[in-house]
């Protein structure tokens, strides 16, 4: 299994915290945000990687070449030079040669350990799978999804609050065809008008009209997403807990 991560934006939100670095070096108690990321896969034995860069991106391969050595692992960087004027289906696009066999996409800027991880990399028939998460409520910034059953049927920002099931987490799996199909989508929809200004998860939404498209409940996991100072805190409270407890164990 390889796995993509999207790190090419700088994190606008959390400015001035980003105006020297992109997001994904933002330090997460002892190590970088994409450090962690990369570590607990790897602790699954994950050992292929690639990342899409963008802002930054000279600091980012500094910082990759040091996780590749530290952790033993294969990293290629894929450049989008597109990341100042466009959202991630770009990147995604931009990525699409790396999209064969099975593989798992993952935001940039999703804080996790390797039991999340693991989960996702469960045997698993789909070919094509949503991570999601539940809860009581959810606002405006959440990625919202759509289900009957187990299948996604609808996945935006924008969807009804009243028939929202679930919050996509920001990873994605695909196995078999299901990396093929992803990638029909990405190349069309990069020739409409919109698709700077479109993000991935548009693409999942319209791959989910023409197959099926299955989810991996992640409710209980303990994970995060950083896109403002506030999330930064969290997510260095959550590290700091998990550490804590590895030091114990």
């Amino acid at each position: 299994m390889k796995v993509i991560i999207l790190a090419a934006g700088q994190g606008g939100r959390l400015l001035p915290l980003t105006a020297e670095v992109p997001k994904a070096l933002l330090d997460v108690g002892d190590q970088t945000l994409i450090g962690r990321q990369i570590d607990a896969f790897a602790a699954c034995g994950v050992d292929e990687f690639v990342v899409v860069t963008g802002y930054g991106a000279r600091l980012m391969e500094e910082a990759l070449e040091r996780i590749a050595a530290r952790d033993n692992v294969t990293i290629r960087i894929v450049y989008n030079p597109f990341y100042a004027v466009s959202d991630n289906l770009a990147s995604c696009w931009m990525a699409r040669h790396e999209m064969s066999g099975d593989f798992i996409q993952v935001n940039g800027d999703n804080v996790f350990r390797a039991d999340l991880a693991q989960a996702l990399l469960e045997p698993a028939d789909a070919a094509v799978s949503v991570a999601i998460n539940r809860k009581d409520s959810y606002d405006a910034d959440d990625m919202k999804v759509m289900l009957d059953g187990t299948r996604l049927t609808e996945i935006g920002k924008s969807l009804p609050l009243e028939a929202v099931d679930a919050e996509a987490t920001g990873f994605y799996v695909f196995r078999g065809e299901g990396g093929m199909r992803y990638r029909e989508v990405l190349e069309e929809m990069m020739l409409e008008p919109s698709a700077l200004k479109q993000w991935f998860p548009a693409a999942i939404g319209r791959l989910a009209k023409r197959m099926r498209v299955e989810t991996i409940d992640l409710t209980g996991h303990v994970w995060g997403e950083v896109d403002y100072p506030t999330d930064l805190t969290s997510a260095r409270q959550m590290a700091a807990e998990w550490d804590k407890e590895r030091k114990k164990a």
